[in-house]
């Protein structure tokens, strides 16, 4: 499958949507799905990956992305407001990302401690999500304008909840990355949108 395709971007966007929803659910609830996050945290690790879904490792990663995308692109079903917001703004900060190579190798030295840490914990484990939340508070959190989490506050308030909302919106930045270096632009979207949605429901149906 050529990098540049309607299949990768769906992927990668679906991605992108399952952070989104995680993080909302983070703020709003104090947790979130386990395993959903895990392969969204996984992906940050993955720099040489032998396909875009083996960056999540495989379709069933992001198997929660794909249907909050599915209802996205659908109309069908009322959308978090607050997920699509969190998109649009990691991938405009994506976009500024490329433009700064000192912060760029800045992530890739934190993401090789990262690799390094889950030699011996799991990647959930709080000294790994520390790691990623410094990374991005260090980095992603300086450009402008900032992403403000909307939530409940006795969630917001707690550093490890801060901590891995902060790290899966790192990894929102890495699903951004994939959108971009398969070809995805946003003054597409309503152009492609039908495709997006049609690829989308496919492979759900491989689920």
């Amino acid at each position: 499958m050529p990098l540049n395709s309607i299949a990768n971007q769906t992927i990668a966007l679906a991605g992108l949507s399952q952070v989104c929803w995680l993080v909302n659910q983070q703020a709003s609830t104090g947790q979130c799905d386990a395993e959903a996050m895990t392969a969204s945290l996984n992906s940050l690790l993955k720099i040489d990956a032998d396909s875009v879904s083996d960056v999540f490792g495989g379709l069933g990663g992001i198997r929660a992305g794909l249907l909050q995308l599915e209802k996205q692109l659908g109309r069908q079903v009322a959308t978090s407001t607050q997920e699509i917001r969190y998109a649009g703004q990691l991938i405009s900060l994506q976009k500024q990302l490329t433009k700064n190579p000192a912060m760029q190798s800045k992530i890739q030295a934190g993401i090789h401690r990262a690799q390094s840490q889950t030699e011996h914990f799991d990647i959930l484990h709080e000294n790994v999500l520390a790691n990623f939340a410094d990374l991005y508070y260090s980095t992603i959190s300086t450009l402008q304008p900032r992403i403000m989490v909307i939530g409940d506050q006795q969630y917001l308030s707690s550093q490890y909840n801060i901590n891995k909302i902060r790290s899966l919106l790192l990894a929102g930045i890495r699903s951004a990355q994939l959108w971009r270096q398969c070809g995805g632009r946003r003054w597409q979207l309503p152009l492609i949108r039908g495709k997006l949605h049609a690829q989308t429901r496919q492979f759900l149906a491989e689920l």
